[in-house]
């Protein structure tokens, strides 16, 4: 009947003999169980034992200073020091050198979270060199998200464009990417709203770049994989944009009208006299200033496309000679308060009823413009330069104006060289 081992440091042999055979000093290179050296080091546990390290071992007041390796994970030990200090270690190698890292305290680091760190540790090194994928945040929701971006992000457009874009994200994004973490939106989804909107492409075309630039900005964010947008390159509805010129007959009638017609608002009429002569947008002379008026231009520090010039004929700059009021700087066109710019659609709804064109809209002054200049015989890119457009694409949908105008000089050619051939037409 064996008798208990007394509660004291055991020597190596006394290890040995519990343990199984033993590793003494692998840095010093002494010689195990010798003579003039007792093991401080004990390399594992017996064979068959098969029993990791865990806090009953940790907690065992019989053993002395070295290092307990474990069966189960290799390189993880628990180091005991002669003034009885025990830490968790793990020794492992990374890029050919071998590395001896102290995990914490036993005292205070359970056998479990020591072991997990640990074999994070051999994991990372195991990995080290290999390309790994970029840790991602936790995803909010879309509807989450939302504040955070626009704090960000709002602050560089421009105050008409924050009012569109809000209205989109509101009426178009949130009901149907809001319950969506912002990481799970994938190219399925948009497809799945593009067809949901075939009826209101227009609201698509606009709502999607929002829903693009929200989630490019996630990906900065942490928030989703780099490159993984799935609004990159989702086509768009294709509709058919409205066109309405006037012609030579309509233009007599709107001046008929504009003679006879009774604005609340002096600066009314001479604002869309305006319009009609220089093609501008309407809120481009609905927020004038005295300031941007350097004849023979306007200049315009900022517009949709940026900085612009606006050149002023005789016409227009006859309407700008003959306003009652000309100050260094502030507002031209101002509503009837004298403070705010004017709104000439409510305007322009009063006029256009009266010269019997209902349909014709505001914005249509400006595409007669362009077909009035394409008449003239002017290039696609002049006109595009007279109106300010900041693509080719957007002045091309004059192109057909254009064909018109070419097939008509042919028409006119070949019936003079019929004439002077004498060729019967």
């Amino acid at each position: 009947m064996s008798t208990k081992a007394p509660n004291t440091a055991i020597p190596g042999a006394a290890i040995a003999r519990q343990f199984g055979q033993a590793e003494c000093c692998r840095v010093a290179g002494n010689p195990p169980f010798s003579r003039a050296h007792e093991c401080r080091s004990v390399a594992r546990r017996p064979t068959g034992a098969g029993s990791p390290l865990d806090g009953n071992l940790a907690r065992r007041t019989s053993l002395a200073d070295g290092i307990i390796w474990d069966d189960e994970l290799t390189g993880f030990g628990l180091r005991v020091r002669a003034s009885g200090y025990r830490s968790w270690i793990i020794k492992y190698r990374e890029r050919r050198q071998q590395r001896f890292v102290t995990l914490g305290s036993a005292a205070k680091l359970d056998a479990a979270t020591a072991r997990s760190r640990a074999r994070a540790l051999l994991e990372r090194a195991a990995l080290d060199g290999l390309p790994t994928r970029p840790k991602i945040k936790a995803a909010p929701l879309l509807r989450d998200y939302v504040a955070e971006f626009w704090r960000d992000y709002a602050p560089h457009w421009k105050p008409s464009t924050q009012k569109s874009n809000l209205a989109y994200i509101r009426r178009e994004l949130d009901p149907t990417f809001g319950d969506l973490a912002l990481d799970t939106i994938v190219r399925a989804d948009v497809l799945r709203w593009r067809d949901d909107m075939a009826e209101r492409g227009g609201a698509f075309n606009r709502a999607l770049p929002v829903l693009a630039v929200m989630l490019g900005y996630a990906e900065q964010l942490g928030y989703r994989r780099k490159g993984s947008n799935p609004c990159k390159g989702m086509p768009r509805h294709k509709r058919t944009l409205p066109e309405r010129y006037l012609s030579a007959v309509e233009y007599r009638r709107l001046a008929r009208a504009m003679d006879e017609a009774e604005f609340g608002n002096p600066l009314a009429l001479p604002a869309i006299k305006l319009l009609m002569f220089t093609g501008a947008r309407s809120n481009e002379i609905a927020t004038l200033r005295w300031e941007n008026v350097q004849p023979p231009r306007l200049m315009l520090p900022d517009s949709k496309t940026g900085a612009k010039i606006i050149w002023l004929n005789e016409p227009a700059q006859a309407v700008l000679d003959g306003l009652p009021v000309r100050r260094a700087t502030g507002l031209i066109f101002t509503a009837r308060d004298g403070e705010t710019p004017i709104r000439l659609g409510q305007h322009w709804d009063y006029l256009r009823r009266r010269a019997a064109l209902p349909d014709v809209r505001l914005h249509d002054l400006r595409h007669s413009f362009a077909s009035i200049a394409i008449a003239d015989g002017m290039s696609l890119t002049m006109i595009g330069k007279l109106l300010g457009h900041a693509l080719p694409e957007t002045t091309a949908r004059y192109a057909h104006l254009a064909d018109t105008v070419i097939a008509d000089a042919a028409e006119r050619v070949s019936s003079g060289l019929a004439a002077a051939l004498g060729f019967d037409r």
